[in-house]
């Protein structure tokens, strides 16, 4: 459906005016959303950190949440389906430290959980101050989308009292966990709104100057373009989350927008995307080299302890029994 959609959009769209559209773009923009974009995945090594303290593993050092957190979203991201692959390299890293599938899955859970409700907020908020800003999207009028936007709130809220007034846990067995109290779910919610207010800031500093548009409701159609784009679990939300973009800012050029949709996947999906490729494969060789080392140790012990472990044969008595 994403690939029909775009062909419509696109089939006539002068691929020379999209190449002068990016060398015009301003140097400095892109710095600031390549800063911006750092921002965002810096904000992301706290998902995992959140999720660690949440399942009680708080002896995990913050250098390797960082790890996980940073590689498992920019390799998710690419690859789709970042529930599945996301928690495979999270997996590989964690459980080099002790922790089981059940405990990055809850990881995974919690970091989840995390993502949804800074997403459930920040729609939320934006859909009820401008109800036009998804309106391009879904179709719908101003009066329906304020009503989705006061009900994502209300759910929030009614969420966040029920967590507060008890600790709560979901889950059964083995694979219960327990749910962060208000405080702390407070916080779960701010890591949410920062991250995606990077993103968000980062695709606003790469749109075309005009026609002007405020970040409220580029906020409201990126969240919106990128739930999409995760729904379709396609890798980096290809297509679905162009095509959503496309539809929802109309009123810019689409030679220029799609300069800026360009210049936000380098930064945003690529280049992440490659460094967490090279940062994991660094790591597996050094991994790799320190075992052999370890093997390298011990089989000149082995050697040795083989002759002092040797038992010497009973002689037979007097009477000719051993």
């Amino acid at each position: 459906m994403a690939i029909t959609v775009l062909w419509r959009m696109l089939h006539k769209i002068n691929v020379d005016e999209v190449i002068v559209a990016i060398k015009a773009t301003p140097a400095l923009n892109i710095v600031a959303a390549a800063a911006f974009v750092i921002g965002g995945y810096f904000t992301l090594t706290f998902y995992d950190g959140f999720a660690l303290r949440t399942i009680g593993r708080r002896s995990v050092p913050y250098r390797i949440a960082a790890l996980a957190g940073f590689t498992s979203y920019s390799i998710g991201h690419n690859i789709g389906a970042t529930v599945f692959t996301g928690g495979a390299v999270r997996y590989r890293i964690y459980s080099h430290y002790g922790l089981d599938a059940i405990e990055v899955a809850k990881i995974c859970f919690v970091a989840g959980l995390t993502f949804w409700l800074g997403n459930v907020t920040v729609l939320g908020i934006g859909i009820t101050i401008h109800p036009t800003a998804a309106g391009a999207i879904d179709q719908l009028g101003e009066t329906a989308n304020r009503l989705i936007g006061l009900g994502l709130l209300t759910v929030l809220g009614c969420y966040l009292a029920w967590v507060w007034s008890a600790q709560r846990e979901v889950g059964k067995g083995g694979w219960t966990v327990r749910l962060p109290r208000g405080p702390n779910t407070l916080l779960q919610i701010c890591i949410g709104i920062i991250d995606l207010s990077f993103c968000a800031l980062a695709m606003y500093m790469l749109l075309p100057t005009e026609p002007h548009i405020d970040f409220i409701t580029l906020a409201v159609i990126f969240v919106t373009a990128t739930l999409l784009g995760f729904a379709s679990h396609s890798p980096g939300g290809l297509g679905v989350f162009d095509a959503a973009m496309l539809i929802a800012l109309y009123q810019f050029e689409k030679e220029h927008l799609l300069a800026g949709l360009l210049l936000f996947r380098m930064l945003y999906y690529l280049t992440p995307f490659a460094f967490a490729l090279l940062i994991l494969g660094v790591r597996e060789i050094l991994l790799n080299m320190h075992g052999e080392r370890e093997k390298i140790e011990l089989a000149p012990v082995t050697k040795v302890a083989t002759p002092i472990l040797a038992v010497e044969p009973e002689k037979p008595d007097a009477s000719g029994k051993l």
